[in-house]
């Protein structure tokens, strides 16, 4: 008599789209923003009430998110307010490495 090898289960991992360069990736790699009842706001805990969007946490990605996508995908305007908030949250991401890309 043989004896089976237990399965292997493959673990769901959540996919999701970067509004700013419409890469998909997992769900973790990225950084949530939600519109609440309180305004937009970034949700670092991903587990905030709310119509969310996601981002990389790369400068380029915020930047072409914030030229209009980002409110797109959260179907609301961006007050003055939030898009600072927003902005001042992209300042502290790492722009792209010099010489990333050249090959392209």
């Amino acid at each position: 008599m043989s004896k089976k090898k237990p399965v292997q289960r493959v673990k769901h991992v959540p996919q999701r789209t970067c509004v700013g360069c419409r890469e998909v990736l997992p769900k973790r790699t990225l950084i949530r923003i939600v519109r609440t009842a309180d305004g937009v706001q970034v949700d670092p805990t991903g587990k905030l009430a709310g119509r969310g969007a996601y981002l990389h946490d790369r400068y380029e990605c915020w930047e072409r998110g914030l030229k209009g996508a980002l409110a797109h995908a959260l179907k609301t305007t961006l007050t003055p307010e939030a898009r600072l908030m927003l902005e001042d949250f992209m300042n502290t991401l790492p722009r792209e490495a010099e010489g990333a890309g050249a090959g392209e």
